[in-house]
């Protein structure tokens, strides 16, 4: 079951999330020499990615790595990379290091080889992986029943990257190739972090704690798993 941290208002949430991102990636830097953090893009962790990035860590020991991308270049709007480039890698945090998705190859299936290799040189565990929840239950790139899903949620699998194809939807947008981390890959962070905000994701977030498909609401491979603790962030 995940712990549940709620908050009177969004403030104190990015207050909240960035202070307890930025004691554990100090303490996987006083461990092992540096630090690993996931990252997911869009508009709700935008506010704690400029707070962190201000914080006074020793930012040039920390590597920051896509949790998912859309496959599109990095000067379309829908960049995953170009948007941590501009909230995250700012300010003390422009010394970390980014690795991002999105290679040379013009589909995710043929570029998913390169992306699993340059993932797979990333020191495990990782630190903290940040998490959001779209208001159809995906989370990460793993959106219902999409194609390669299946293979994603793989608990046996030792895949760290994998390639989706959503099913478009007025949360998807047009942009219906991805690259995702794989159930796998997530479950290999050390904290991991489910940040929702709005009492309609809420309510989602409580359907997905009550039933039990995972192709239906991928989001319920990430609480129902009872191998690694998992953080729920929400605010109004």
């Amino acid at each position: 079951m995940a712990e549940e941290k709620f908050f009177t208002d969004r403030e104190r949430l990015v207050q909240a999330l960035a202070y307890d991102c930025a004691c554990e990636l100090q303490q996987g830097i006083k461990e092992s020499g540096q630090a690993t953090f996931l990252v997911s893009g869009g508009s709700t962790p935008e506010p704690v990615y400029r707070e962190l990035s201000k914080r006074p860590l020793p930012w040039a020991q920390i590597t920051a790595a896509l949790v998912d991308e859309r496959w599109v270049e990095k000067s379309h709007s829908g960049s995953n990379q170009a948007f941590i480039e501009n909230s995250l890698m700012q300010n003390n945090a422009a010394e970390a290091t980014l690795l991002g998705m999105k290679n040379t190859h013009s589909s995710a299936v043929e570029g998913e080889a390169d992306c699993e290799r340059a993932y797979d040189e990333l020191p495990r565990p990782f630190d903290v992986c940040i998490l959001g929840m779209g208001n159809d239950g995906h989370t990460a790139s793993l959106f219902p029943h999409a194609q390669g899903l299946a293979e994603a949620l793989n608990p046996d699998s030792d895949k760290l990257c994998s390639a989706i194809t959503a099913q478009q939807s007025a949360v998807t947008g047009t942009n219906t190739e991805r690259m995702t981390l794989t159930l796998n890959a997530i479950l290999q962070a050390k904290n991991i972090k489910l940040l929702i905000t709005g009492e309609e994701k809420l309510k989602v977030y409580r359907e997905a704690l009550l039933g039990s498909d995972e192709m239906e609401m991928p989001v319920r491979s990430i609480l129902k798993q009872g191998l690694k603790p998992v953080t729920v962030y929400w605010a109004p």
